[in-house]
């Protein structure tokens, strides 16, 4: 448990550990025993049918906040499930807090096809600001990790983004159009050139794992939610990436952002997909 007196530098240099340990804990209580295992009754819709919710994303998510609160004393928690519940509780991450930022099971429809393409993340932050973040894929047994200024890791190895190859098609994740408005839609569309390969996405935070190891070139989301982005675009900056929205300037966990935004390997690949998403509107 934090002392009052440590500040979060200090909490990240103690306890990061911890956090790592609350994370594989809550994944092994409650998520992995119903991979592959659920019955109909453990999933549920949200906004519709490409909206899922399981009781791993639940249980899991509850697990969390029990344990990260306790870490941090002080310290809020803005959870997927919580904020569906109650949507007022999105504001605690523009307050001056400490807070946790949590997707339980990002990737939920995958989790329910059996996929393995899903994981967990949490971020820590303060007054819009991302201090850490962990990104747990339990069925991978991958964990990446970053603090601010300290670098990007993945199971302990330097991650660095590096730069696409010259003459290469881009490779770009992107919003799946049944999640865009028209607007984004004709943004989205300035990826159909030449030069670019774009794909739908699947699980955000694996796609910026994906940025953050040099495998994929960018992202190009068109939906705010914090919990989605929060440890994947701390994840890309500490492995040498970047982030801008469509209006060129970095995308902001607190809202207002122009969408679609992307993430890239580098600034210079930032830069060409915000000019591209920016050319059709």
């Amino acid at each position: 448990m934090i002392e009052e007196i440590e500040t979060i530098d200090e909490f990240l240099a103690r306890h990061s550990a911890d956090v790592e340990e609350a994370v594989r804990k809550a994944a092994a209580a409650e998520i992995m025993p119903r991979f592959r295992q659920l019955a109909a009754h453990e999933v549920d819709e949200k906004s519709g049918p490409h909206d899922l919710v399981t009781d791993a994303d639940r249980l899991a998510e509850q697990y969390l906040t029990e344990a990260l609160g306790e870490l941090l004393p002080g310290s809020v928690v803005v959870g997927e499930e919580a904020v569906h519940a109650n949507p007022a509780s999105y504001e605690a991450i523009r307050g001056d807090a400490p807070v946790w930022i949590v997707d339980p099971v990002d990737g939920t429809r995958q989790f329910v096809h059996g996929d393995d393409g899903f994981c967990t993340l949490v971020a820590l932050a303060q007054s819009g600001v991302l201090l850490a973040s962990w990104t747990y894929a339990p069925a991978r047994d991958q964990l990446a990790t970053a603090v601010r200024g300290q670098g990007a890791f993945l199971d302990g190895e330097r991650l660095f983004a590096g730069s696409p190859a010259p003459g290469r098609d881009l490779r770009i994740a992107t919003s799946h159009p049944d999640y865009t408005t028209a607007e984004q839609k004709r943004a989205l569309l300035g990826l159909w050139t030449d030069g670019v390969a774009p794909r739908d996405c699947g699980s955000a935070g694996l796609e910026y794992l994906a940025v953050a190891r040099g495998e994929l070139d960018a992202t190009a989301f068109s939906w705010e939610a914090a919990w989605d982005h929060a440890a994947g675009l701390l994840l890309v900056e500490e492995a040498g990436g970047t982030h801008l929205t469509r209006t060129g300037e970095p995308f902001r966990i607190t809202g207002g952002n122009a969408l679609p935004f992307t993430a890239a390997r580098d600034a210079a690949t930032a830069r060409r997909v915000a000019g591209l998403l920016a050319s059709s509107v």
